[in-house]
């Protein structure tokens, strides 16, 4: 099934297509170290390590796949992040979320309020049934966005992950779209 990336709003947030010209807001925070502690990818290293996520972006949304949302601060017209459906399994009616935040906007509410949104996009307009997150137990700032989105913790999954050298054991969350008309009335 094609999908076209809408452009979703929030009080302080538009979520939208990544552009050529967010190369340099990219790198700014795909560069920290502190950033990429407990993501899949690698610290950027050079603008071309960007680069690299903006073509994988424009790709998918040439290609009416599942693709990442900038996330672009209204106050500033900046792109301090991005969050994604990483995963949809159109057959069950399931998708995963990801997403990463500069640290400059972290503790202030950002990432909750772009999943929350996103949250809704997929159970109104995807007919997703279930929404699920994961991340490295050590990471305790994304598993309270995952809370504070009206998600629960489902358990921890034992070495579910080898990257960086390592095997991880990630928090597993999730919220039904039950649960999610319950909360949102």
């Amino acid at each position: 099934m094609d999908f076209e990336l809408p452009v979703l709003e929030t009080e302080r947030l538009i979520l939208r297509k990544v552009t050529q010209e967010d190369l340099e807001d990219i790198f700014s925070y795909g560069s920290i170290e502190e950033v990429t502690k407990y993501v899949t990818w690698n610290t950027h290293r050079t603008l071309a390590d960007s680069q690299v996520f903006i073509d994988f972006a424009l790709n998918q949304y040439e290609q009416k796949k599942i693709a990442p949302w900038g996330i672009e601060y209204k106050e500033t017209s900046k792109m301090i992040g991005s969050i994604d459906f990483v995963s949809w399994q159109q057959h069950h009616k399931i998708a995963e979320i990801g997403y990463v935040l500069s640290p400059n906007y972290w503790g202030k509410g950002i990432i909750t309020e772009a999943a929350k949104k996103i949250i809704q996009y997929g159970f109104e307009e995807m007919d997703l049934v279930r929404i699920q997150a994961r991340c490295f137990v050590q990471n305790i700032g994304s598993a309270r966005v995952m809370e504070k989105a009206g998600m629960s913790l489902e358990g921890i999954m034992k070495k579910a992950l080898f990257i960086k050298e390592n095997h991880w054991n990630l928090k597993m969350y999730a919220i039904l779209k039950e649960e999610f008309l319950k909360i949102a009335q």
